[in-house]
C-alpha cells in the first residue's frame, strides 16, 4: 500500500500524517527571540506510548504546544472527524491501540465502541467479567468513564442481564433516546 500524506487540520504546512498512522513534520524556519532565523528540517516523529496504550505526539504551532493521540489526528485528517468530547470516538477496528492506519479507524458512538465486543475478558458478554475473589460473575457499567457495580452472580448470563438492563434505563433517560 502506498503512504499517502495529507495536513493535519489546523497545522497545515506545519505537520502530516499518512494513511499508514505516520506523523511528521515538515521543514520550515522558525524565529528564535522574534528575529533569528532557525531552519528546521522536517523530520517523523517519534511516537510516546501512554498508559491507556494509545500513541501520542506533541505538535508546536505559534509557540504553544498541544498532545494528541495518533487516530486523533488521523481520524480528523482522513475521515473528517471534529472532536467532540466523548460523544464520537475514533475506534480501533481490530483492537489494537497501536495500529493507527486509516483503514483500521472508524468514528463511532462512545457507546458503541463500549459496548463492542473484544473477546479478550473472561466473559463473553460485555460489562461482566469474573471475579476470583468471590468466585462469581461480576457486572458493571462505565458511565461518564466512572465504573457503576451492579453485583455478583453465580451465573454469567444473568450477570449480562443485569448489565443489559442498565444499559436500557441509561438509553431511556438520555436525550437522544426521545
Amino acid at each position: 500500500m502506498n503512504e499517502i500524506w495529507k495536513d493535519v487540520p489546523n497545522y497545515e504546512g506545519l505537520y502530516q500524517v499518512s494513511n499508514l498512522g505516520n506523523v511528521k513534520s515538515l521543514p520550515r524556519i522558525i524565529y528564535r527571540d522574534g528575529k533569528i532565523p532557525v531552519p528546521l528540517k522536517g523530520k517523523t516523529l517519534s511516537n510516546v506510548l501512554k498508559k491507556r496504550g494509545y500513541l501520542c505526539v506533541v505538535l508546536h504551532a505559534n509557540g504553544l504546544k498541544k498532545q494528541y493521540e495518533v487516530q486523533q489526528l488521523i481520524a480528523m485528517t482522513f475521515l473528517g472527524h471534529v472532536p467532540c468530547g466523548m460523544k464520537m470516538v475514533v475506534d480501533h477496528i481490530n483492537d489494537v491501540k497501536t495500529d493507527n492506519r486509516v483503514e483500521n479507524l472508524q468514528v463511532v458512538t462512545n457507546r458503541h465502541n463500549a459496548c463492542k465486543t473484544q473477546g479478550r475478558y473472561s466473559s463473553q458478554y460485555k460489562g461482566v467479567s469474573w471475579c476470583k475473589s468471590s468466585n462469581s460473575w461480576m457486572s458493571r457499567i462505565e458511565i461518564d468513564r466512572k465504573s457503576k457495580y451492579l453485583g455478583l452472580f453465580k451465573d454469567e448470563y444473568k450477570a449480562y442481564l443485569a448489565y443489559q438492563k442498565a444499559l436500557s434505563e441509561l438509553t431511556v433517560k438520555s436525550p437522544q433516546a426521545k
